[in-house]
């Protein structure tokens, strides 16, 4: 029944008044479970601002998941600077891995509790590692003294992985300004700065890596090329950073590129290698392979950084590559875009290797000022091949006459001279007796086995055009590229 003037009800049964009055209750708990009261995060954090949830403001970064060192460098340093007695703590919370911080703070008491930190480690050197938040809220204050919240976080939020900076402020330009600052000391406190690091890809993770490598120290005399030639790359690449102010203050350009081509194995990363640990205190990005795809932020990570090289080896292949880069321009012109794109004024080099310039010319040629100067690497002439056979025989003496091997190695490379003096050390150790020296014998044992018929395709890998690897070969008996050269093993010479 219903009293006069209200409308009727439309239940008419009990069971359906039972239905409903269920279906209240559900909505009710519902609402309350939204809008609850508040949980102990939430009242920490108001209770540090001196704000309602509802007025929080929010300001965050994001940041590749390569620069995870760098973002936890930055925070630990404003929390020095600012707070140092602040704790960080975690919250557990249903997923705050997808939502942003003030989210999290903001979800009722029953969805959210105070947890620990998240840790995890990031690469900070070839055999360095450092501990980083992976979850983590601080309380501090801004550079004006207003209080705040720092957050961390390493995150998948419906894209590529990331690393986060998340502030939490009464004021968005309290907010803004630790943001800002957070960011200066990155760059003040930079992990990367005058390492050595290598872009990679990972298609499980789907975004780039940034790995560090050892930096190699070669000495000038193992750089074995003609004479004037190591000169030369020197001026363009080392010289030009030594005297770089006093070049801006004459009105010159800093970028410079520099194009290393020549048949494979005749040294051209032996040459770079050798720049890298010439350059010390210069920031060296290599990329090949795949990673070429990573050319922009590489070059930004170089301005960034500068003094830099950066190193792109067998660039002819991405010549050859038509797939397309993200810009949808090829990646050879993605290559020339960025070269050209890191400004005049950047001590930045552009280190290219290639075993067929021809790929790569009509481009350069076309779009000139991006390489400033190409120099061949050739296959070692008869001086060079002397110098390479000691250089190679490391520590050991060599009693023996390199005639034979010098005439043999004609058109061999700097890698099959290098392949060569390891078997004749291999022959060496095959005698009893402590080894001091490599001997006629070791070296004539070492150029047949290289020489022979079924080496024509190692040959031919190690970069020795003496032969053709489908041809006949040598014949046996060790003849083909030592005429006349020494036969079976004679008597052992005493070494030392």
């Amino acid at each position: 029944m219903s009293s006069e003037g209200e409308p009727p009800l439309s239940f008419t049964t009990v069971a359906e008044l039972a239905v409903a009055l269920r279906q209240l209750m559900q909505a009710s708990t519902a609402l309350i479970e939204e809008h609850g009261p508040p949980g102990p995060v939430a009242e920490l954090v108001t209770a540090h601002l001196g704000c309602d949830l509802g007025d929080l403001a929010y300001v965050a970064e994001g940041f590749p998941t390569w620069e995870r060192a760098n973002l936890q460098r930055g925070v630990d340093a404003y929390l020095a600077a600012y707070s140092p007695a602040a704790e960080w703590f975690g919250i557990s919370s249903m997923n705050r891995d997808h939502e942003d911080l003030a989210t999290v703070v903001s979800r009722p008491g029953r969805m959210q509790q105070i947890s620990a930190v998240t840790h995890g480690t990031a690469a900070i050197g070839p055999d360095e590692a450092m501990e980083v938040v992976q979850f983590g809220l601080a309380p501090s204050v801004a550079p004006d003294g207003s209080p705040v919240f720092i957050g961390v976080r390493t995150t998948e939020r419906f894209g590529p992985p990331e690393c986060r900076v998340e502030i939490l402020a009464a004021q968005r330009p309290a907010a803004v300004a630790v943001r800002g600052e957070v960011e200066r000391l990155m760059r003040l406190h930079d992990v990367f700065r005058g390492q050595v690091l290598s872009f990679g890809v990972s298609e499980h993770r789907g975004n780039e890596l940034l790995n560090f490598l050892p930096r190699p120290g070669l000495a000038a005399d193992q750089v074995i090329l003609p004479a004037g030639l190591l000169d030369a790359i020197e001026r363009h690449v080392i010289s030009i950073s030594t005297e770089a102010d006093r070049l801006r203050a004459a009105g010159q350009h800093l970028k410079r590129g520099l194009l290393l081509h020549g048949a494979p194995g005749t040294g051209k990363t032996h040459t770079v290698r050798y720049l890298m640990g010439r350059m010390r205190d210069c920031t060296v990005i290599l990329i090949t392979g795949q990673a070429m795809r990573f050319i922009e932020p590489a070059a930004a990570l170089a301005r960034r950084l500068q003094p830099a090289m950066v190193i792109l080896e067998d660039v002819d292949l991405v010549a050859e590559d038509r797939s397309f880069h993200d810009s949808s321009s090829p990646l050879l012109f993605a290559l020339l875009d960025a070269m050209d794109g890191i400004g005049a004024d950047a001590d930045v080099t552009f280190v290219l290797t290639t075993n067929r310039a021809e790929m790569l010319e009509r481009a350069l040629v076309d779009r000139p000022g991006r390489v400033d100067l190409a120099m061949e690497i050739p296959k070692p002439d008869r001086q060079a091949r002397e110098r390479l056979i000691r250089l190679y025989a490391g520590r050991l003496a060599l009693d023996a006459d390199l005639a034979p091997v010098i005439e043999a190695t004609e058109g061999a490379t700097a890698s099959f001279i290098k392949e060569l003096l390891r078997r004749a050390v291999l022959a060496a150790l095959r005698s009893p007796g402590e080894l001091h020296a490599l001997t006629d014998a070791d070296l004539a044992t070492a150029t047949r086995e290289l020489t022979a018929q079924h080496h024509a395709l190692t040959r031919s890998l190690l970069g020795h055009a003496g032969d053709d690897p489908e041809g006949p070969g040598p014949g046996p008996g060790g003849g083909g590229l030592v005429p006349g050269g020494p036969g079976p093993r004679g008597p052992r010479m005493r070494r030392g």
